[in-house]
């Protein structure tokens, strides 16, 4: 980066402008570490820490039972450095799991409940756990992962029957039998309490968690998050939200994902409030648990909000606790940002991040409406927080002007150190600081931030470059349309033709032709899908995100 701040707009920082009265540089902030966030909620102990249908735990409790864990833990020779992989659906012992794990100065490895053994066993190779903590009808797939990989780990067993029916839910349900090569995870709380460890309290610099990248171009890699990292995003959602102390926070994103540990548990921690949780997402219990429980904030993928807008009955008044709903992991189509305004009565604003980011690095301030760039048509994702550079740049490794396309690269106090055991990949990511995202976008000249695609999802159809979500996004503003895809398809004449997937609104249709014309009218002709394809369901990760590569293969 050889240019002055003359001829580099990034540097002059034009955003700054544009952020919402209160909010300021991060140095002040009192935590710099997530046991330091969490123990700040322990002023008052009897506030509520977890809420699981008609179960509450308070931050008392959670510290008791965390302790607890983490003695055991400690006698079954987890040492702080070792690794803790949980693997649970949004259930309250992922959260005591965690805060054990950073009582002992171990580093949590969270995990998809989905993955099956060959998927567990790249990843038990990799960052070798001490212990692993998983549904009880998953723990035999945990088992043959760990046999496969050649490891051994002590492997606690939590129940999975209890938490998907509603009938007397409670916070910690009895015990049930307990899978062979397993510990019952209650019985081990037993058998610790009265033997917490030594109180540890963690450097900022020391890794709070590792968490592993879905791996869709390759060979899944852990990123090495430090624990001031965690509590930089934590506090910054808890001051762009902005949440009020003792809010209540909705966990509609999956805690194994980065938005469900720092959107969820680090903000409930940092505005020492409650966090909801519901086993797992889907729409017609989600709404249930809003109107019993009336939460102030929750945050998650925009496929979410889409799921919750056309469900049965919904309407604004099921939304009206909220005081604000963000959304990130995948850019904002307009249309579908306006007929969730229309129909739930919310303003979803954008935040922007990612794994190696842990989390926001931008966020759309709350006092002003996302612009959408006339010329793509684009909804912005935000501007840089505090503290946080961004800037857009080229091929050449050097800063783009105002408005024109390049990768984003972000540096600040939330960017991984990089990745575990991957050197390469790391210095592949990394560049003094700054990490390169692989996602392509461009600064108008207020500091907004727009994206148009991911890099390697771009289709050149007859020498011209065509960017997947500026064609999904018209395809969704098709009354009919409820989710677009859009993917290149070999073609021997133009080398790549657009081809796109659709799904429907209950109840709505639209004939191939319809939709072809609705795109003509709003498209180049080389951007105008050459097929359409009508399914069910668009193919999704348990965060939400469509799964173009699904489409292509």
């Amino acid at each position: 980066m050889t240019q002055d701040a003359a001829a580099n707009p990034y540097a002059l920082k034009p955003w700054l402008s544009l952020y919402a009265p209160g909010i300021g540089p991060s140095q002040t902030r009192e935590h710099h570490d997530m046991l330091s966030l969490y123990r700040s909620a322990l002023a008052d102990p009897h506030i509520t820490a977890l809420i699981y249908f008609d179960g509450e735990i308070t931050y008392g409790e959670l510290d008791r039972l965390s302790d607890a864990l983490a003695g055991w833990m400690s006698s079954a020779g987890v040492a702080a450095g070792d690794r803790v992989s949980i693997i649970l659906q949004n259930v309250p012992h992922f959260v005591i799991a965690m805060v054990a794990a950073w009582k002992l100065g171990a580093i949590p490895v969270p995990a998809n409940p989905m993955y099956r053994r060959d998927e567990l066993a790249k990843l038990f190779a990799d960052c070798e756990p001490a212990a692993v903590i998983a549904h009880d009808d998953h723990v035999p797939i945990v088992i043959a992962g760990l046999e496969k990989a050649g490891r051994t780990a002590s492997v606690l067993s939590v129940s999975a029957h209890d938490f998907q029916t509603r009938d007397e839910a409670r916070v910690l349900p009895g015990r049930r039998p307990t899978p062979e090569g397993a510990t019952d995870f209650l019985a081990a709380i037993e058998a610790g309490t009265g033997a917490p460890p030594a109180p540890h309290s963690p450097s900022p610099e020391d890794l709070g968690l590792l968490l592993y990248t879905s791996g869709t171009t390759g060979q899944p890699k852990g990123a090495m998050l430090r624990h001031s990292s965690m509590a930089f995003t934590s506090q910054t959602f808890r001051e762009w939200g902005p949440v009020t102390k003792g809010s209540t926070v909705l966990g509609v994103a999956p805690l194994f994902h980065i938005t469900g540990i720092i959107a969820h548990v680090g903000l409930a921690f940092s505005a020492r409030g409650a966090l909801i949780l519901h086993y797992r997402f889907e729409p017609s219990l989600v709404l249930d648990v809003i109107r019993e429980r009336r939460p102030a904030f929750t945050g998650g993928a925009i496929t979410a909000f889409n799921a919750l807008m056309n469900a049965p009955g919904v309407g604004p008044e099921d939304f009206a606790s909220f005081d604000g709903i963000m959304s990130g992991g995948a850019p904002i189509a307009p249309a579908l940002a306006d007929a969730i305004e229309a129909r739930l009565g919310q303003t979803v604003f954008p935040a922007y991040g990612m794994t190696e980011t842990t989390s926001p690095t931008h966020i759309g301030p709350k006092n002003l409406r996302p612009p959408v760039d006339p010329a793509t048509g684009a909804m912005a994702i935000g501007v840089p927080v505090q503290d946080t550079e961004a800037m857009i740049v080229g091929d050449d490794g050097q800063p783009m002007p105002v408005g024109e396309v390049g990768e984003v690269w972000m540096r600040g106090p939330q960017i991984m150190t990089g990745y575990w055991n991957k050197p390469e990949q790391t210095a592949e990511a990394l560049s003094d600081g700054w990490m390169r995202s692989g996602d392509v976008g461009f600064m108008d000249a207020d500091g907004w931030f727009y994206l148009v695609d991911r890099k390697k999802d771009m289709i050149s159809a007859s020498g011209f470059k065509v960017w997947p979500r500026e064609v999904e996004d018209v395809l969704v503003a098709h009354p009919a349309v409820r989710e677009a895809a859009v993917v290149g398809e070999p073609d021997a004449y133009r080398g790549e033709t657009v081809k796109a997937f659709v799904s429907f609104k209950p109840g709505q249709s639209a004939s191939i032709e319809e939709i072809t014309a609705h795109c003509r009218e709003r498209l180049a002709s080389y951007k105008v899908p050459r097929r359409i394809e009508v399914i069910d369901e668009l193919p999704k990760t348990l965060t939400g995100k469509i799964q173009r590569v699904l489409l292509r293969d």
